[in-house]
């Protein structure tokens, strides 16, 4: 079964209300998990570029304060949904480690083999986002988390670009992944497109489908334009999984509710409805 997991990035305005409303909503509209990031923007950036660029240097303001970690981890408990970090610096993975059920390497950590490795020695789920990166790249990070003794490894395919067209979500790569590492296989999104989301669930078998979300339309990153409102992920969540549950056992049967109809198919002996043996007992 596919697991839906909100990513609020850094929509959460730096507001622990805010962040609470986060996973309330993450669990009323159906996701199995609520995922933040925990990152210093010194420890993210080198400072020849923080001294160059306001922009990058305003992302201070994206950061999660470690102080709501515990407070959010217990609403979640509350709320029955799973608590996912990214955690961007080997110290933060100590830090969140106590809090949350997962951790998940972003797409442009991948290349670090010393926080895959920190990630894996917690002896916790990891996934990867693999955004950017080719096959090898991919299989190196893989080998590095199994050459730590992890064993829950989910690949998540995604395209690093905000929000990304439709044609350039290459979902077929998907199947790749699998094939080549042997993980769990899922699909990061960025398209905001509700095709996409079936596509790759029905006919790419993801095990799990991450998606931005944002509350309002009021958080920082809602205007690039990859992110979903509840109730347009909600409407997705609500069809795939009605989706799923039509698959069925596979055995070709009739139903018990069927089982009625079958006296009154054609009787192979005149060609004519229903069966003779009971057309001289039935009544209207």
């Amino acid at each position: 079964m596919v697991k839906f997991v909100a990513e609020v990035s850094s929509n959460h305005n730096q507001d622990l209300n805010r962040c609470r409303s986060f996973i309330s909503c993450a669990k009323r509209i159906g996701c199995d998990a609520v995922k933040f990031q925990s990152f210093k923007i010194d420890k993210l950036f080198a400072p020849e570029i923080l001294e160059r660029s306001e922009q990058h240097k305003a992302r201070k303001q994206w950061e999660l304060p470690d102080t709501y970690l515990p407070v959010l981890a217990e609403h979640a408990a509350k709320e029955k949904i799973e608590f996912w970090i990214s955690p961007f610096d080997l110290e933060t993975v100590d830090l969140v480690n106590p809090h949350v059920s997962v951790l998940k390497v972003g797409s442009y950590e991948l290349t670090w083999d010393a926080l895959l490795k920190k990630c894996a020695e917690t002896e916790k789920p990891v996934v990867i986002s693999t955004g950017m990166a080719d096959l090898d790249e991919v299989k190196h990070a893989v080998m590095t988390l199994k050459n730590h003794f992890c064993r829950d490894i989910t690949l998540l395919h995604c395209v690093s670009l905000y929000p990304t067209p439709p044609h350039e979500a290459n979902l077929s790569a998907m199947d790749t992944l699998r094939r080549e590492t042997e993980c769990k296989v899922g699909w990061s999104d960025h398209t905001v497109s509700a095709a996409i989301l079936h596509r790759a669930v029905h006919r790419f078998g993801a095990d799990i489908v991450e998606f931005h979300l944002d509350l309002d339309g009021k958080g920082d990153e809602f205007a690039m334009g990859h992110c979903w409102l509840p109730d347009q992920i909600q409407a997705v969540i609500q069809d795939i999984r009605t989706g799923i549950m039509a698959d069925g056992s596979g055995i070709k049967m009739p139903l018990a509710e069927e089982r009625p109809e079958r006296d009154w198919r054609r009787d192979p002996q005149d060609g004519l409805r229903p069966l003779k043996a009971i057309r001289d007992t039935w009544k209207p």
